[in-house]
């Protein structure tokens, strides 16, 4: 066995989906030293529904079960966590499969929505064969004015960053985590891809039927457009993005009814879409003119201070 190939480690300390690795460590300044390292597993995860190989992801094997219901989720297989009679984790020298056995009802959904994806890391399209099929066909959300209070982001934010043991061991991992309406974190899912992390989370709340709907999503990437459409097939109305958000995804936001945070840092956030849900007074939004031309010519974003603690 060679002794530089990332191995699982029998130290408890090491978590599930990651793995160590013999490392030399130099520098300009630095004598150069061995030493062991941590890092994030990525592997090859084949969802297949009834025997039928639907997309294959690059994706870290931990939670995930809570992967395939929340890929099954917000793709539009299946419309609830009944829906998966079975599901069983097959590990081989190529990867892990995760094998599916769906309500027969749902077949027909399987087949709108096929994708044979070569799934990338953060690539949430690869595979998609045509513009159609791009956007899925979802409703606006209910509005939720006032839902939401700055303190309630700001709470939420800093409490992700320390929710994180996967990225604080490797720094190679993304999170999701869902916070309530005060911005207390419930739950929270790692994963070294963005688009895994999310679908984890969705899909842990589906599995022990928690409504996402009085809650906020925060993601430690940025926000793109599949990351909103995610979130508003899992009735989710607000996403805090630590980084920026696309124009793509503020548009869908504004029409699905989502409120769109993102450089949610230091108690500070941009907010994209819907800033009535925060209840921000009118007179404190800015008008901005994106540089873009395909961006829409005028949007109004409201930056948001939380109290100083």
């Amino acid at each position: 066995m060679t002794p530089n190939r990332p191995q699982r480690s029998d130290n408890d300390a090491v978590l599930p989906g990651l793995c160590t690795r013999s490392v030399w460590r130099s520098g300009r300044a630095t004598r150069g030293y061995a030493q062991t390292d941590t890092l994030a597993e990525e592997v090859p995860v084949a969802l297949q529904f009834n025997g039928i190989s639907h997309a294959t992801l690059l994706a870290t094997p931990a939670d995930l079960l809570d992967l395939a219901y929340g890929f099954s989720f917000t793709e539009g297989i299946i419309r609830k966590a009944g829906d998966i009679y079975d599901a069983d984790v097959v590990t081989s020298p190529q990867g892990i499969t995760l094998a599916l056995t769906i309500a027969s009802a749902c077949l027909h959904e399987l087949k709108l929505r096929r994708r044979s994806l070569a799934g990338r890391t953060g690539c949430g399209l690869c595979g998609i064969e045509s513009l159609d099929e791009v956007r899925r066909e979802l409703g606006p959300l209910t509005p939720r004015p006032a839902a939401f209070s700055t303190d309630a982001i700001a709470t939420a934010v800093e409490q992700l960053r320390a929710r994180q043991p996967m990225h604080l061991a490797s720094g190679a991992t993304h999170a999701a985590g869902w916070a309530d309406a005060s911005g207390a974190i419930q739950h929270v899912r790692e994963d070294v891809g963005r688009h895994n992390a999310l679908d984890k989370l969705i899909g842990h709340l589906l599995r022990q039927t928690i409504d996402p709907a009085p809650g906020i999503a925060v993601i430690s990437s940025r926000a793109s457009f599949e990351m909103v459409q995610k979130a508003a097939a899992a009735g989710i109305s607000a996403v805090v993005a630590v980084s920026a958000p696309t124009s793509y995804a503020a548009d869908l936001a504004d029409e699905l009814n989502v409120m769109l945070a993102g450089f949610a840092r230091e108690q500070f956030f941009t907010i994209y879409s819907h800033p009535e849900f925060l209840g921000a007074p009118g007179a404190l939004f800015e008008k901005h003119r994106p540089p873009h031309q395909a961006c829409q010519p005028h949007r109004l974003f409201f930056r948001g201070h939380a109290r100083p603690r």
